[in-house]
């Protein structure tokens, strides 16, 4: 029989390599064996292969026991004839599709899941060789709700699901495996059934993530949603900016003294303002904006006011229509800044006196 095993996989190695010949193209027939699929599936394929070493191993032990009842089985040959013909189809079906994986080749993706398919078939042979052998049958029983003892009361949901074997004298008894080691005995007692589920649950958590996160990118990492989030801040906060420029009214508006905003004042006062007003401020058609009196008022919101909505009744137009309010706001600020330069020539003082008390 073992001579049998080895021929068949003498059998599967050299139909594997015919698949690949036969496949593969002439020019780099196994590119893309770096690409996270290609490096996945080789992973399941050794893990696949380890499995069928164990269960070959358990299989070809139980064998010798019962040598004449495996003999009269030909399950082998139906097993291999299955192959090549799959293995037919796969290299008819593969020739003229495209790429299936985008940077990786058909052959390699083709061979691989090849592998992969015959090593699960040959998984399962394996175990059902092995239920043969050890004479393992399922015994269908009629289940019956056992009635809680008298006095014993009955377990909730809860307790089973915290339940273990051996929880006292008894069950421990029946839980020994016989190994003593200075009056510490073992017990074969597995872990309470939460824990296993959550056990599993954390390999089954695993897998996705590795496929969702490393192998398919489909979602980014945590730097990746840093960046992201980093990116999103910082055209909010250019958004929020902008828009809090363009929110100053005569109700908010503060005095600004930061040497770019006077600045900009100073030069929509010289090409806007500088007609009436006089270069320096000293006045020509309009008042003198350097000294303290003032015709509509002296306060910042006072003069944005008369700035944005204009007095045309004296011959200023509204200058909301020309001016953002930063604009407008830096145009407040430059007119206050220039307050007590007494410039040459200065027109004589109109309106009423403002102090900065006021």
């Amino acid at each position: 029989m073992r001579r049998t095993t080895k021929r068949s996989l003498t059998l599967l190695l050299l139909l594997s390599s015919l698949t690949a010949s036969a496949q593969g193209p002439a020019t780099s027939p196994f590119a893309g064996l770096d690409h996270p699929v290609a490096l996945l599936l080789l992973c399941v394929a050794i893990g696949l292969m380890i499995a069928i070493l164990i269960l070959g191993y358990t299989v070809l032990g139980a064998m010798d026991i019962y040598r004449e009842r495996i003999k009269k089985e030909k399950i082998l040959p139906v097993v291999l004839l299955l192959l090549v013909s799959s293995a037919a189809q796969a290299q008819d079906t593969t020739s003229s599709a495209s790429s299936i994986v985008q940077g990786m080749s058909d052959t390699v993706f083709t061979l691989l899941t090849l592998v992969i398919g015959v090593e699960l078939l040959v998984i399962m042979m394996l175990i059902s060789a092995l239920r043969i052998l050890a004479g393992i049958q399922r015994k269908s029983a009629p289940r019956t709700k056992k009635a809680p003892a008298p006095g014993k009361p009955r377990i909730n949901w809860l307790e089973k699901l915290n339940r273990t074997r051996s929880l006292d004298a008894a069950t421990e008894a029946e839980a020994d495996m016989g190994h003593d080691y200075d009056g510490i005995r073992e017990l074969n007692n597995p872990t309470p059934p939460w824990w296993r589920y959550s056990f599993y649950f954390s390999i089954l958590f695993g897998v996705v993530y590795l496929w969702r996160y490393h192998v398919s990118q489909a979602a980014p990492l945590q730097l990746e949603e840093l960046q992201i989030a980093e990116a999103k801040a910082a055209e909010a906060k250019e958004a929020y900016l902008k828009n809090a420029a363009n929110n100053i009214d005569e109700n908010n508006v503060t005095l600004l003294k930061d040497p770019s905003d006077i600045e900009a004042g100073k030069k929509l006062f010289i090409t806007n303002c500088a007609a009436c007003h006089g270069p320096e401020g000293q006045g020509v058609v309009g008042p003198n904006l350097t000294d303290s009196y003032w015709m509509h008022g002296g306060k910042v919101s006072e003069i944005f006011a008369t700035i944005k909505y204009g007095v045309p009744e004296k011959g200023m137009k509204s200058w909301k229509e020309d001016f953002s309010p930063k604009q407008l706001a830096q145009l407040t600020g430059y007119i206050k800044s220039i307050h007590g330069t007494n410039p040459a020539n200065p027109k004589e003082q109109q309106g009423t006196l403002y102090t900065e008390a006021q």
